[in-house]
């Protein structure tokens, strides 16, 4: 329930930010335009009736204007973009109305905020994956170019490397593309070990941290490995928001609906909500397609787990293996049914990191 006396929406960019305040009492509406900079927003707000609320949408400039206005004893709110309610016949859009139809809806209390991490949380390890892709698909794509393609197996493992320096490479005769080859080569080498540094630390960070527990009890499940589980952690952060149905919907895993009526009409998933958890559900799921068999490096992530924990994660396993076999008998397409696969894995992963033990 709102209680605060004005209602504050921002529309935050990275060199302007749109302001528009309403006075509950009194149902003035003050609009300004101000500068990025944390003091002059404070400012600003310090010069309208008190006690205030601030909502802003969650965007690419981070939760550091939230954490300084927290600092400051003002109630902020980072709303959930995809779930702000938005008339059908709006077809004006500027920062300004952006502004004013966020302090309406923060004085109607109908904003849904997402859940901010904390500062140790906010780690670089995902860009550092995706510049390694690009670098990667760059080499890749200049040796196409030029009709070099390798069939030896799987890209980027020990065998692909050699190929590379041994073969790949001498078939590059002018100087200008050898030299291409060298700098992306090299690039490609810089991010794979930049990654492993990350990868180091972060398994540092997950051995002692407040998401420790719950990444051991998550780890019970295949394909979900320490970075995996730590990623999944930090970025649901508190579980006990969803339920077993509801995780699936919040990772953008549940198929799109458009019913009215008796037609009801499914179509490919949503998509929408946290998409580098989704990322990580969907490559864990590809693990649970072969055989169950417990090796020794799930046994040896089965110690660190309570035994409540180890037993949920063998059912699990069991049981997504046996979706799996279902989904290939009735000849199901592996892609669709590998999505199939990974919402069921969140239900999992809710269900261990809930457990009480």
């Amino acid at each position: 329930m709102f209680t605060e006396r004005t209602s504050i929406g921002l529309d935050v960019h990275a060199r302007s930010v749109a302001a528009a305040a309403i006075d509950s009492l009194t149902g003035e509406v003050v609009q300004g335009r101000l500068t990025p900079s944390y003091e002059h927003i404070r400012s600003w707000i310090s010069s309208l009736p008190g006690p205030v609320a601030v909502a802003y949408e969650a965007g690419p400039t981070g939760f550091g204007l939230y954490r300084d206005l927290a600092a400051a004893g003002v109630r902020c709110e980072v709303v959930a973009p995809s779930k702000l309610q938005k008339p059908s016949g709006d077809r004006v859009k500027t920062d300004a109305r952006d502004a004013l139809h966020l302090a309406r809806l923060l004085r109607l209390d109908e904003v849904i905020s997402v859940a901010i991490p904390s500062v140790d949380q906010e780690a670089a390890r995902e860009d550092c994956r995706g510049d390694l892709m690009r670098a990667r698909h760059r080499l890749s794509k200049l040796l196409l170019r030029h009709g070099i393609v390798y069939y030896g197996g799987r890209a980027w493992t020990g065998a692909h490397d050699r190929w590379l320096r041994t073969e790949a490479a001498p078939q590059l005769i002018l100087p200008a593309t050898r030299m291409a080859f060298d700098a992306d080569y090299d690039h490609v080498l810089t991010m794979q070990a930049r990654r492993r540094r990350l990868d180091a630390a972060i398994e540092e960070m997950a051995a002692a941290s407040e998401f420790t527990p719950i990444v051991r009890r998550m780890c019970c499940l295949r394909g979900v490995s320490t970075l995996t589980g730590f990623a999944l952690a930090v970025e649901i952060g508190d579980w006990n928001r969803f339920t077993g149905n509801t995780i699936g919907s919040f990772v953008g895993l549940v198929p799109s609906e458009y019913s009215s009526g008796s037609s009801r009409v499914q179509g490919s998933i949503t998509k929408t909500g946290n998409a580098h958890a989704r990322r990580l559900l969907v490559e864990a799921a590809w693990h649970h397609r072969p055989r169950y068999h417990i090796g020794a490096v799930m046994r040896s992530r089965w110690e660190q787990a309570p035994a409540a924990a180890r037993a949920r994660g063998d059912e699990g396993n069991r049981r997504l293996h046996q979706r799996w076999v279902g989904f290939l008998e009735r000849s199901k397409r592996p892609v669709i049914a590998n999505v199939a696969i990974a919402r069921e894995l969140a239900g999992w992963c809710w269900s261990l990191a809930v457990m009480d033990c």
